[in-house]
């Protein structure tokens, strides 16, 4: 392709090698920004004629030939050119192409800098908005088995080892927590992100009388980014958007781990459904939990991002420098894998099959209601250091007939402690263990089935 096909064409004296033209295009992956890159165009147009620099004449062809080209993006027959580097040059010469002069005009009052970070804020608006309802659907998900499991005595786990009783309701509850502080997180970031860098055009801003709020306005923006350096140069956004996105990775992770464990024969706790699993090429026994195991690695895949975003960063000067094409690739990749790994989940979870007698098994092989004996006898007037020691040597004598705590005579506590009476007994069940638990925040059946209730009417369910 001729070298004047280049918009800076005209500084050069011959024309870009091939291998630079491949090694410096972005237009294979910056084109998924098409839509949004339209969009931005559009208002700046509709603005620039407003304030009196592109004519009605001009403003209505540019609009024509951008639906054209719309069109074409979406039934796939655009035709898209390395040679023209990326998204916009991409779209802007076919433009030109459909209607003359006025798409050459377009590009009056603005810069490849402050359009391509106004297409990135466009798009990862959007990509948070599909985001923040994919989290609210893995909620209800998590939500629903806890309703069905409120009352599903399970151990609950300090450093892998039986710890107290809890119920699988309260469990799957903490995640319910977590992905609410992503939320959050990723809405508060989207604040952040809705800022308009247009009109800054290269750094310095333009000659022309433009209207950046009027542009804002049209575009959905809450307001605009008020320094042209700062605006072509942010990528803070991005940044942020990755790291929130790696915290909502690392809470999947954790809750991918457990299901796996869960899973294991050793556990026995839960099933997942087949269509989530696959088998062994030489196992015939084998159903592998492919989908956790795959969110666990693309975790590593998210954080990866992240460094990658903040060394981008780091050692750049303002304003604008072609550092920043590298900040897409891992930007959009972050995107993809937190919306596929939402959307998979929140089906996955509604597939998940909870066999409580496993986890009641369970309860009883790690003397679970150790720390409920101890408060029975604080609230008898004992010291809790006290307590301590006394339960600690019954739970070794426990351990040495092959029992639980619960399994035990009355006769045989009472040598540990002549305030162990009767009324000990209800104490030392899973269940009495539960329900002593009924405050904010606890694993008591009626708290959980509170947290759900709360849970529901927050997110309209």
């Amino acid at each position: 392709m001729n070298s004047d096909n280049k918009t800076w064409s005209g500084r050069f004296s011959e024309p870009v090698s091939e291998l630079v033209k491949r090694y410096t295009a972005s237009v294979t992956f910056d084109c998924r920004m098409a839509e949004v890159d339209i969009q931005g165009s559009l208002a700046h147009a509709a603005m620039l004629n407003k304030v009196g620099v592109l004519s009605a004449e001009d403003l209505a062809a540019i609009q024509r030939g951008m639906a054209e080209i719309l069109d074409d993006i979406r039934n796939g027959s655009f035709e898209w050119s390395i040679d023209l580097e990326d998204v916009h040059m991409n779209i802007e010469r076919r433009l030109t192409e459909k209607v003359g002069d006025a798409g050459k005009r377009l590009h009056t009052g603005r810069s490849r800098n402050d359009q391509v970070a106004t297409d990135i804020r466009l798009y990862l608006r959007g990509a948070i908005d599909v985001i923040l309802g994919l989290v609210r659907e893995l909620q209800a998900s998590l939500l629903q088995l806890a309703e069905k499991h409120a009352e599903t005595v399970m151990p609950g786990f300090t450093h892998l080892q039986v710890a107290q009783p809890i119920t699988f309701g309260h469990h799957m509850l903490a995640y319910v927590e977590m992905l609410g502080r992503d939320a959050e997180r990723l809405a508060d970031a989207r604040k952040r992100v809705n800022r308009l860098p247009l009109g800054a055009a290269a750094l310095a801003g333009t000659t022309y009388p433009i209207d950046r709020h009027l542009t804002a306005e049209l575009l959905g923006f809450d307001g605009v980014c008020e320094n042209s350096l700062d605006a072509v140069s942010d990528r803070d956004f991005a940044i942020e958007f990755t790291a929130a996105s790696a915290l909502a990775m690392t809470h999947l992770s954790r809750l991918s781990e457990e299901l796996v464990l869960w899973m294991s024969p050793r556990f026995g706790f839960i099933d997942i459904a087949d269509r989530f699993c696959t088998g062994s090429s030489i196992m015939p026994q084998k159903k592998n939990p492919d989908v956790p195991e795959l969110v666990r690695g693309k975790t590593g895949r998210v954080n990866g991002a992240l460094i990658s975003l903040l060394t981008l960063m780091k050692s750049q000067p303002l304003a604008y420098n072609k550092d920043n094409q590298e900040d897409k690739e891992p930007l959009f990749d972050t995107v993809d894998t937190l919306t596929d790994t939402l959307r998979i989940y929140a089906d996955m979870m509604r597939g998940v099959t909870v066999k409580p007698d496993a986890m009641a098994r369970a309860v009883r092989q790690g003397f679970a209601t150790a720390t409920d004996l101890a408060d029975y006898l604080v609230k008898k007037g004992l010291p809790f250091r006290d307590a301590h020691e006394i339960v600690a040597r019954a739970v070794r004598y426990a351990e040495e007939e092959k029992k639980d705590l619960a399994e035990l005579q009355l006769v045989e506590l009472a040598t540990f402690s002549p305030l162990i009476e009767a009324d000990v007994l209800p104490v030392l069940t899973p269940q009495g263990s539960l329900a002593s638990r009924d405050h904010v925040g606890g694993t008591a059946p009626r708290q959980v089935k509170l947290q759900i209730a709360r849970w529901k009417e927050k997110l309209g369910i």
